[in-house]
């Protein structure tokens, strides 16, 4: 067998090669309309406090809804979760496509379609990261994590620029079109699946009780509510990037095209630590992982002065890099250590965590700027990402968290 043949090996699977397939289609989807949203805003009228209010809808719904998503994902056939929120998010896109090819489309009902979709991710997400276990085997399960993580970049690498033709040559509606048929392709694909099942199913509880056992299942763990903490902090005090960035590129940088390019050299980073994740298997993962997350506090000290453009995209290649190198340990760690049959509640607190901070933070940097003034901001975020990951790192239960090779083990 060869290098390449034992890194792609996950693909020569068949359960995992349709949800690879599947999934990467979704992604590019996804590309597009991430940029095609705020061109319909536009395109109908809206201002940029009403792109605010489309975007603000979907992290509104999503954290509204992920701990539910969580439970039914550990209640129900994991795929059967995820088709139904194909569906949904299916529909909704088609239906904003044909509101914008008929003029009829409002910012009130983008806000609702988008939150629509956010509270269908919601349920899709914990129940992919419960799935993808049992469509590959144990010995492949990281690179399984690596070819998702590839995916998924990938369609932010070539969505953007793909959007803006589509949107040029057709207008909006056509990218939210192309989109609902990528949700048709994942939802067929997640169809043909016959997954393993995913562990003994433990006996039904009231909602509440099984919610609160996927919270025992994360206590149980020190070294998962440490991370959820680090995470949390770090996608906070991130926010300083994604708000001040776009400020100061167009202030001193030569405006959205710098940006733009700044934002590629995050997409590119990503796809990068994707294809490091196939191969780089350190004994301490979350140890050398959180590590090398300090990494990240370059991107908003690179916005002091500011630095070059290239330099602020070799900063956001860098931090995006280390990130999802990172974040496949990570999933693996989830996926190997957590019991099959509470995977996706604990994914749904994990993201959780993740999605509640990002908004929290995006929300109090510019107050803090206007007090502090963007230097001192940028310092302060900068401080507060590095001293997060080198804190983590410290503690005894990270530090010693390791892969589970038994592939009968409990997590398998």
């Amino acid at each position: 067998m060869t290098g390449r043949t034992r890194l792609l090996g996950p693909l020569g699977e068949t359960q995992f090669r349709l949800l690879w397939i599947g999934q990467s289609a979704s992604a590019v989807g996804d590309g597009l309309t991430f940029l095609a949203i705020a061109f319909a805003v536009l395109h109908i009228g809206g201002k940029a406090t009403d792109l605010g209010l489309v975007f603000a809808a979907f992290f509104a719904a999503y954290i509204s809804f992920v701990l539910i998503g969580g439970v039914w994902a550990d209640r129900l056939p994991r795929q059967l979760v995820m088709v139904a929120a194909d569906v949904v998010r299916g529909v909704v896109q088609g239906s904003i496509g044909l509101l914008l090819l008929t003029g009829e489309a409002r910012v009130w009902q983008l806000a609702i379609g988008v939150a629509v979709y956010g509270a269908a991710s919601a349920f899709f997400q914990p129940a992919s990261t419960g799935l993808i276990p049992q469509t590959v085997s144990a010995g492949r399960l990281q690179q399984a994590n690596a070819l998702m993580s590839i995916s998924r970049n990938g369609g932010s690498i070539l969505g953007p620029p793909i959007s803006g033709l589509v949107v040029a040559l057709a207008g909006p509606a056509a990218v939210f079109m192309i989109d609902a048929a990528t949700f048709a392709v994942s939802a067929v694909s997640l169809l043909l699946l016959r997954p393993v099942p995913g562990g003994s199913p433990a006996e039904r509880q009231p909602f509440l009780a099984e919610l609160a056992g996927g919270w025992r299942e994360v206590t149980a763990r020190p070294w998962i509510g440490a991370a959820l903490v680090a995470f949390g902090l770090s996608n906070a005090s991130g926010a300083a990037f994604f708000i001040l960035g776009p400020v100061i590129a167009e202030a001193r940088l030569g405006g959205a095209e710098a940006w733009g390019l700044i934002l590629t050299g995050g997409a590119i980073g990503g796809v990068t630590g994707g294809l490091l994740a196939l191969r780089l298997r350190p004994g301490r993962p979350l140890l050398v992982g959180f590590a090398v997350m300090s990494l990240v506090a370059l991107q908003p000290l690179s916005l002091i002065g500011p630095a070059p453009v290239l330099l602020i995209a070799g900063a956001m290649l860098l931090g995006f890099g280390v990130g999802e190198l990172t974040n496949t340990w990570w999933f693996t760690l989830l996926q190997q250590h957590v019991p099959a049959q509470a995977r996706s509640r604990v994914s749904s607190y994990d993201s959780l965590v993740s999605f509640i901070f990002q908004p929290i933070g995006f929300l109090a940097v510019g107050p803090i700027s206007q007090a502090i003034g963007f230097t001192a901001t940028l310092v302060g975020a900068a401080s507060l990402l590095l001293l997060t990951w080198i804190a983590v790192t410290l503690l005894p239960s990270v530090r010693h968290v390791s892969w589970v090779e038994d592939a009968d083990s409990p997590g398998a």
